[in-house]
């Protein structure tokens, strides 16, 4: 199903409410931000517990807030550090388009395809009752596959390129969960910043 065919789509589904701007920034812009972020990030490794085991999780991260607020998940403190020119620069440029605001951005690193994210909604309390996310993709194009709790025919899927920005809201981070999959693929690098706002 081609859900996104222009630079920007407001897309309505069931319960959820995103935003595609396929070239939030354009690819030069994106490079540079790219390999700014590889080499100057302290990233991270580490063990994520799931459904009570605990294993390397795969893919590196790093996490910036402002305040020096916390965030963690699936039993992962991370590291807080405080933002920096680029990650203000970007998140300035988001809130101005498009009328939100943030505090703090997740990075991650997917160095391969059998890096992933698994099934999981951002739904944390820290995020609050219906929480903006605002994902910046940075590098390889990966597909994004997110699917409702309930209706099982809602499932979709969108590759994210290289400098698009996705946002959901509404109430999608309690009816629909989301993915980046593993792949055989030899593909290569992704960043991917998502900004949100904890409470």
């Amino acid at each position: 199903m081609q859900l996104f065919s222009k630079d920007i789509e407001h897309i309505q589904l069931p319960n959820a409410n995103l935003i595609y701007d396929a070239h939030f920034l354009n690819h030069n812009e994106a490079s540079k931000i790219f390999n700014h972020l590889n080499t100057q990030t302290p990233w991270q490794e580490d063990d994520i517990t799931v459904f009570g085991k605990t294993y390397r999780q795969p893919r590196l991260t790093a996490f910036y807030s402002e305040n020096n607020k916390s965030y963690g998940y699936s039993g992962i403190e991370l590291k807080t550090e405080p933002f920096t020119p680029i990650l203000n620069e970007i998140k300035y440029k988001i809130e101005e388009k498009y009328s939100e605001s943030f505090n703090s951005v997740l990075l991650n690193l997917y160095r391969n395809g059998n890096d992933s994210n698994g099934w999981h909604a951002d739904n944390e309390k820290e995020l609050g009752t219906n929480p903006v996310i605002a994902s910046l993709s940075l590098g390889e194009e990966r597909p994004f596959h997110f699917k409702h709790k309930t209706i099982k025919e809602e499932r979709h899927k969108l590759l994210l390129k290289h400098g698009s920005l996705l946002i959901m809201k509404g109430e999608m981070q309690h009816f629909w969960l989301h993915q980046i999959a593993k792949t055989k693929k030899k593909i290569n690098e992704r960043i991917n910043l998502t900004f949100r706002f904890l409470i």
